[in-house]
């Protein structure tokens, strides 16, 4: 994706474990990384899998306990996630638009993303997070200490598991 933009990241930003340094995680520092999280999105949400016409963006994107996540590998923007409160208190939060461009899938960035953001809802008070998750990724889920959480519902035309995690 020639508009997303090659961050470095920071000797003090922690590697995922049992990866290479090269995986990096956390919360969008400035306008430049906000804008390489929206274009990933756009990327695999909008021209890949054609859910949303012309970008994904809403409501909760400009709400101001919403958290954005970008993932680097090599520097580079590859993955996404957001995260926000569902309960206007912040007890049970809700991950979603997790996103990793098709040229990064095979990186691992993937997991560090998911784990950052639960790790961001506990920092925040949460006691558990939930998300909607395409059904062919549930498996990915499960692996990473989430639940089922509901039966296989329609959404935009994808199957998508309810699944949850507890926070503490």
């Amino acid at each position: 994706m020639k508009a997303a933009l090659p961050f470095r990241s920071s000797p003090s930003e922690a590697a995922p474990a049992g990866r290479t340094a090269a995986l990096r995680c956390r919360p969008v520092r400035d306008a430049d990384e906000r804008a390489s999280h929206h274009l990933i999105r756009r990327e695999v949400f909008v021209t890949e899998q054609r859910l949303f016409t012309g970008d994904d963006r809403d409501a909760h994107d400009d709400a101001s306990d919403t958290l954005h996540v970008i993932g680097l590998v090599g520097g580079a923007a590859a993955g996404t996630v957001r995260l926000y409160p569902l309960d206007g208190v912040g007890r049970v939060w809700k991950g979603d638009r997790l996103a990793v461009l098709p040229q990064h899938r095979r990186s691992g960035i993937g997991g560090p993303l998911v784990r950052l953001a639960v790790l961001l809802a506990m920092q925040q008070g949460g006691g558990r997070m939930k998300a909607s998750v395409q059904a062919v990724n549930t498996g990915f889920f499960l692996e990473l200490g989430w639940s089922c959480d509901g039966t296989v519902d329609d959404h935009l035309g994808v199957p998508h598991q309810p699944m949850s995690i507890a926070l503490r």
